[in-house]
């Protein structure tokens, strides 16, 4: 008997995740593609594209799902082993829905499925996902027709032609780029893509291994970035890129080893979109740089503020007809490219970036980060509620659990003008615009999370310090 509570801690806001054996088997995905194609069927949709990542439990979970869709009507391409941009580019160029087995940059317990329609319309909790819940509970109605029939199909080199389509990179300088695929399916399509390409690629951990024998495959986490960082100085490379175990996600370091922040790469690339589409909409989450908006505005562009999460970002790039939007998290969504994520295709427009002028990727990125951002960090606290109202208490107590503006009382901020906003989480800015932090809840993981920026580095710190502080008190 599956309970509420059990679907609402693996079916989260915008995809399916959990430990193998124990949230999730070959049942639970059955079930759930048979709930899929029942929606799907009454839409009208006839085929589902599945994919999966190279994690030991995804091609026996990928295969469950697809008997699940064909037993109510619906025809299934299997993709095999895909990256989850590759599967959206499946979804957009064989207009089929589709669906990717990954747990994108978890732990090798752990497995989900990322669920979209035809075109790469993504669905999420309003979108078909609490539908998929109620019917794993209610049980999914009995289909009494023919059962669909299952194809496979290797779209590897027409995903690897599109993209070399939508950024030439044949003319640009020569550059040697080390590339860290954590054994995740960066190792797949890095080689197809940069094939041919005047570009000398140093990989490290391209063998496919969804153990992640070397490092987590989560790039977001420092510790995760050393060796890439080590192996790039070491080549003696222009740029380093690191993708997360689906490979939806790049992060980019520069020729000494140092990050360069995901909003800087948003910046640069709205900047590159905003050259060929004047005047155009460009998406933002509200974690990201200052920088962002500020250059879009500055390029002539329209800056479109939203909540984090791919099916929340996809769907107002759709309504605002936006050509680029882009996360804190290193999630890069492109309009030429079916409105959904990918992160190699960010990295191809970094690299046209560099390879079109003569300064190092250090020199170059300095221009797109003005300000210092803490980075992502998470807090365990039993009572995020309670965790937040005492933050709220310290820099704007006269808000309360509202909106609004107020005035710091704590002992390093005291009497500064704030402001607090409730889009996703809460966050409280300086109103003289010196700095900013959120705290948001994760839908994937048991964590607080805090993000900051500021104007120096000392402030910066100064605010991570007491807020942090704040956050984890003992109550």
């Amino acid at each position: 008997m599956r309970t509420r509570e059990h679907l609402d801690a693996v079916i989260k806001a915008y995809d399916v995740r959990g430990v193998v054996g124990e949230d999730i088997d070959e049942n639970f995905v059955r079930d759930t593609g048979a709930a899929f194609a029942a929606i799907l069927r009454e839409e009208g949709e006839n085929t589902v594209a599945v994919g999966h990542d190279m994690r030991p439990s995804s091609p026996s979970l990928a295969r469950a799902f697809a008997e699940g869709v064909t037993s109510q009507g619906l025809n299934v391409t299997l993709l095999g082993l895909t990256s989850t941009d590759e599967l959206y580019y499946a979804a957009g160029s064989l207009e089929c829905a589709g669906a990717m087995f990954t747990a994108s940059h978890n732990p090798a317990k752990y497995n989900g499925i990322k669920l979209c329609r035809a075109g790469a319309v993504p669905v999420g909790q309003e979108t078909g996902l609490e539908q998929i819940k109620q019917m794993l509970i209610d049980g999914t109605p009995e289909f009494t027709g023919t059962e669909g029939a299952i194809a496979e199909q290797e779209i590897l080199a027409g995903y690897a032609d599109f993209l070399r389509k939508l950024v030439p990179l044949e003319d640009s300088k020569p550059l040697v780029v080390a590339v860290d695929a954590a054994n995740g399916m960066g190792g797949h399509t890095v080689p197809a893509v940069f094939n041919g390409l005047p570009f000398d690629v140093r990989d490290l951990y391209f063998e496919l291994d969804g153990t992640f024998p070397n490092h987590e495959a989560n790039p977001l986490d420092p510790k995760n970035l050393v060796d890439l960082q080590k192996f790039t100085v070491d080549q003696k490379a222009d740029i380093g890129l690191a993708f997360d175990g689906d490979a939806d996600r790049c992060f980019v370091v520069d020729e000494k080893g140092q990050p360069v922040s995901p909003s800087a790469i948003c910046a640069l690339v709205a900047e590159r979109y905003l050259e060929k589409f004047p005047g155009a909409t460009i998406i933002h989450n509200l974690i990201t740089s200052k920088t962002v908006p500020e250059l879009i505005k500055e390029k002539g562009g329209t800056p479109v503020r939203t909540r984090v999460g791919h099916s929340f970002i996809k769907a107002v790039m759709a309504a605002e007809s936006a050509v680029f939007g882009g996360e804190h998290s290193a999630h890069y969504y492109f309009r030429d490219f079916f409105n959904a994520d990918t992160g190699m295709l960010a990295a191809m427009h970094v690299l046209a970036a560099l390879g079109g002028q003569e300064q190092p990727l250090s020199e170059l990125a300095e221009e797109y980060e003005p300000y210092v951002a803490s980075g992502e960090i998470n807090s365990q606290v039993e009572d995020k509620d309670a965790a937040v109202a005492a933050v709220v208490a310290q820099f704007a107590p006269a808000v309360g659990e509202g909106v609004g503006e107020g005035q710091a009382v704590h002992e390093d901020f005291a009497g500064v003008a704030t402001t607090v906003t409730r889009m996703d989480g809460t966050t409280v800015a300086a109103q003289d615009g010196t700095w900013w932090f959120n705290l948001r809840p994760s839908n994937t993981e048991p964590f607080l999370r805090y993000n900051g920026e500021a104007r120096t580095a000392a402030t910066m710190e100064a605010l991570r310090d007491a807020v942090l502080a704040i956050v984890r008190a003992e109550r």
